[in-house]
């Protein structure tokens, strides 16, 4: 799974918010143009903020929010106002606003950052020049292989898949492989932080000899569908019509055809490997044979432990999420179980609120609520892998760094281990590498704050292991 700061922009970058230009004299405050860049300081947590001011063609000051670490840019505001020695820049959408005072002649605006109930120092420095991010492995054209856009009908979700179809040179048939992304909306290339995970996979394996996949998931970039709607079970389908797509390219040998998925997109590969005895082979990249509740737990405790919280913090994060797990888990009606989740942030809020800490407003607990009843995370909590991975019958690669946060590692390649020895499935491998994070990159702490300062996409050693294993066992 995938999991974005809570404390600043919302999980998915590119969201458009409502712009509105206020118009001003472009001459004598042409100062203000260009990018201004402060780090954002929350617990343990620091995160690149970037404000990008400009003129319009009728010399209008627009203001857009880059962050980064998290993978967004270019975010609109909603409203720009400034004097001769202050600005302020609110965004309707992220519910935030920056008030700055100006100190020209030292290139820099002192500031507050307030982002509903929290508020946080943020001074900004102009920069000379725009910044950028270094993503040295991800692959750049000329490609030594054919590569395809197709269209993948899923007549069982009545929806259309748009991906890349990488193929190999030289003669074929090829062994081939699907690309499952992780949860939340995810394009084709598993974008994240700027970095793109499967371009770089699907270049690799290609150069290797096995023609590949990838698409964007169902509602996302090209790829018809409502992903909000969907659940894993739902994106399973899509996962199957990619395959189902493969057989009938005279490229790819049809006996060796098989899933790659990572995080949620790995039990994807499971539920569908347990189903479906075509399948080839399957490789589970930081994948999981818990109950998905307890996966959660987990997650909170690690994460929040690495993001600065302290043991009460966490027991109290943890019984919180577990009673709403459990309603989730347990109350069938929508409804109702809106509800019982309501009062149950409402009384939590309240808890808070007695300590002194700052709380969220009546309207930001009924949203939360809200959220919390979507199908995708209903059905989440209640998935148990091992029930599907332990009816597998086909080769299985399963990897996962020992940083990863995410996913505890040793717990879950022991419980994949045990549900394929279950299964009677000899033809497996599990493989734990060291100093990697939920991401395969090389890490310092495995927290989700550093996945988008680390420059490298996937450790070298996770692609070859990938391509040595596929092209041996296929053989």
């Amino acid at each position: 799974m995938k999991t974005l700061s809570r404390l600043f922009l919302p999980a998915a970058a590119g969201i458009l918010l409502s712009l509105h230009a206020f118009p001003q004299t472009g001459g004598e405050h042409g100062f203000l143009t260009g990018s201004w860049l402060g780090k954002l300081k929350v617990q343990s947590l620091e995160l690149t903020f970037i404000l990008n001011f400009s003129f319009n063609e009728k010399d209008s000051l627009t203001v857009t929010i880059d962050s980064p670490d998290q993978g967004a840019k270019d975010l609109p505001t909603s409203k720009v106002s400034f004097r001769e020695d202050s600005v302020l820049v609110y965004s309707r959408k992220l519910n935030g606003v920056y008030k700055a005072r100006i100190l020209k002649d030292e290139g820099r605006m002192e500031g507050t950052w307030a982002q509903g109930p929290y508020s946080f120092p943020l001074t900004v420095i102009h920069q000379e020049k725009p910044y950028a991010v270094n993503r040295p492995q991800e692959p750049k054209p000329p490609f030594p292989y054919l590569t395809e856009e197709v269209s993948i009908p899923n007549a069982q979700g009545g929806n259309t898949l748009s991906g890349t179809l990488t193929i190999p040179e030289g003669t074929g048939p090829f062994p081939a492989a699907v690309l499952i992304t992780g949860s939340g909306p995810q394009d084709r290339n598993e974008e994240i932080f700027q970095h793109k995970p499967f371009l770089l996979l699907a270049d690799w394996l290609t150069r290797h000899g096995i023609l590949v996949l990838r698409y964007d998931d169902r509602g996302i970039g090209k790829s018809t569908g409502n992903f909000s709607a969907g659940t894993t079970f739902d994106f399973a389908t899509d996962a199957l019509a990619a395959f189902y797509y493969l057989k009938t390219r005279k490229e790819a040998d049809t006996g060796k055809i098989g899933l790659i998925g990572h995080s949620e997109g790995a039990i994807i590969a499971s539920l569908n490997a347990a189903s479906n005895k075509e399948i080839g082979f399957i490789v589970l990249m930081a994948g999981t044979a818990v109950p998905g509740d307890k996966l959660l737990l987990e997650q909170t405790a690690l994460i929040g432990k690495a993001s600065g919280m302290n043991d009460r913090e966490i027991a109290e994060a943890q019984k919180l999420n577990g009673r709403i797990y459990s309603v989730l888990k347990k109350e069938k009606d929508t409804g109702k179980a809106e509800k019982k989740i309501l009062a149950i942030l409402q009384k939590s809020n309240r808890e808070q609120q007695k300590k002194g800490d700052t709380v969220a407003s009546e309207k930001e607990l009924e949203m939360q609520a809200k959220t919390l009843v979507a199908p995708w995370l209903r059905t989440f909590v209640a998935l148990n892998p091992f029930l599907y991975l332990e009816k597998v019958s086909c080769p299985v690669l399963a990897l996962d760094g020992e940083l990863d946060l995410q996913v505890p590692p040793k717990e879950n390649l022991e419980a994949i281990e045990r549900a394929l020895i279950f299964a009677g499935n000899s033809h497996y491998e599990t493989v734990l590498f060291p100093k990697l994070n939920h991401l395969f990159q090389t890490a310092t702490t495995g927290a989700p704050d550093e996945y988008g300062k680390i420059e490298e996409t996937i450790a070298p050693a996770v692609l070859e292991k990938i391509s040595d294993w596929i092209l041996s066992e296929i053989k």
